[in-house]
């Protein structure tokens, strides 16, 4: 969501690493390309007005221009600022708060269309899994067709519990049944999915305002969809005058936004964005943490979050029995199969490389050389395309297996080549590291473990 942004900035923390020294003019004229590069990703005048202020009153100070390293000081000083814009001094907790008497009522509130429905699904598998809690989910929507039975469809999938559907029922009934029966089973969390409209009027304001005055939510999320852009900075600030809420969800932070709304919502409606929906998968949805954010922003990666999505997706026994199986030299295309399936799990190869440090900076590099999804999940193909002694014993594949292969995967020879050649790379790269040794890899470094033909003169 951040990239273009990103692009901008970097580019011009790039010329200011290459002073020696930095002037008062020297920030001024990196700070007016800020300025215009957060205006072009469509954040707030005033939010804009705020970060470059702040930025010029803390870097033109003489720690800055008298510094060995300004450049590098008057990066701190932008992330500094940019985590403060989206929220990263608030106090209190992060994320969903379910310090309440139980069962404790969550509100979902928000536009059609900005995923609402999807988004109290995630919430509900989240706080399953993650946080131990028995959940009701229970749809308020009764114009939307279909509407409520989407959210019983999704429900299951979570595995989690769906208010009955009893035809009929107003809003108002529906949310208050959900709670009685919250109550009388001994539910942790109730959230409620309130209707939406294409825009904000009067009818869907009061049957928002109507429902939080007889539920008495502990949290009213707001869902918008960061695809809109500036219009969905004004859908927060309205509804959060109208009604008020505790929170903020953004849904489709995968997609090609600017990434203005985030820098803006919590400056102009004062609420914390606690939740990012970042695809329509059920697990797609992160914790919003600025400090994070603000280090994607400015090229810096994300190496904590990285950590945490492995953890989660990772098979801690699998990964454990693979890594034997590649100290004995036994690793096989069953194995490096299993891999590419850990990979599309945690967001693809552009997932990944979007959290390491740098990475921006060789994106083209990278695009080159096709690490994409679409080639994990060719590659995928052909492996299943074999037959398991062939997966097992991958030196038994000629050129006869090699067309029944392609031919059943749908790839070319020339890509089951390729596929076999990068297997054999890696498989000799382990054998070379198990028969060196730490010490030896030490001694060798990296040159050491590249084939002959290949090794750097």
């Amino acid at each position: 969501m951040f990239e273009t942004l990103g692009n901008r900035l970097q580019g011009v923390f790039d010329r200011l690493r290459g002073r020696g020294a930095l002037s008062e003019a020297d920030v001024s004229d990196a700070l007016r390309e800020v300025r215009v590069a957060l205006l072009e990703a469509d954040v707030a005048l005033s939010v804009v007005k705020d970060i470059t202020a702040r930025v010029r009153e803390r870097a033109v100070g003489q720690e800055v221009i008298r510094s060995i390293q300004p450049g590098q000081q008057v990066i701190k000083i932008v992330n500094d600022a940019l985590v403060e814009a989206l929220g990263g001094n608030d106090p209190g907790p992060r994320g969903i708060s379910l310090e309440a008497a139980a069962p404790v009522a969550i509100l979902m509130v928000g536009l059609q269309g900005s995923g609402k429905t999807t988004t109290s699904g995630k919430i509900a598998l989240r706080l399953k899994g993650r946080e131990r809690k028995k959940v009701l989910l229970a749809s308020l929507d009764v114009h939307r067709p279909a509407a409520q039975l989407q959210l019983a469809q999704l429900a299951e999938r979570a595995e989690v519990t769906s208010l009955p559907i009893i035809a009929g029922q107003t809003p108002l009934q529906i949310a208050e049944r959900a709670m009685d029966l919250g109550r009388r089973e001994l539910y942790d969390v109730v959230i409620l999915d309130t209707a939406g409209r294409l825009s904000i009027d009067e009818a869907l304001m009061a049957e928002v305002a109507a429902v939080k005055q007889a539920v008495t939510p502990h949290e009213t999320l707001l869902v918008v969809d960061a695809m809109t852009g500036q219009d969905a900075v004004n859908t927060a600030r309205i509804f959060n005058e109208r009604v008020g809420v505790t929170g903020i969800v953004m849904t489709r932070v995968d997609g090609d936004a600017r990434g203005g709304a985030a820098l803006s919502m919590r400056a102009v409606t004062g609420a914390p964005i606690k939740l990012l929906g970042a695809g329509e998968k059920l697990d797609a949805l992160e914790d919003f943490h600025p400090d994070r954010i603000a280090n994607r922003i400015l090229g810096m990666g994300d190496i904590v979050s990285l950590v945490e999505r492995a953890a989660e997706t990772i098979d801690q026994a699998e990964a454990e029995k693979l890594a034997a199986r590649m100290q004995k030299g036994q690793f096989s295309l069953e194995d490096y199969a299993q891999q590419l399936k850990q990979i599309g799990k945690m967001g693809g190869m552009s997932g990944l490389m979007g959290m390491l440090p740098g990475v921006a900076k060789v994106k083209a590099q990278l695009q080159d050389a096709n690490l994409d999804t679409g080639m994990l999940k060719r590659q995928a193909a052909i492996i299943g395309s074999m037959t398991v002694k062939e997966r097992r014993q991958p030196e038994i594949i000629k050129a006869s297996r090699k067309r029944r292969i392609a031919a059943g995967s749908g790839a070319s020879v020339q890509e089951v080549n390729r596929l076999l050649k990068q297997f054999e790379d890696m498989r000799d790269m382990m054998k070379r590291m198990n028969k060196m040794g730490q010490k030896g890899m030490m001694r060798g470094g990296l040159a050491s473990l590249l084939p002959q033909g290949r090794r750097p003169f």
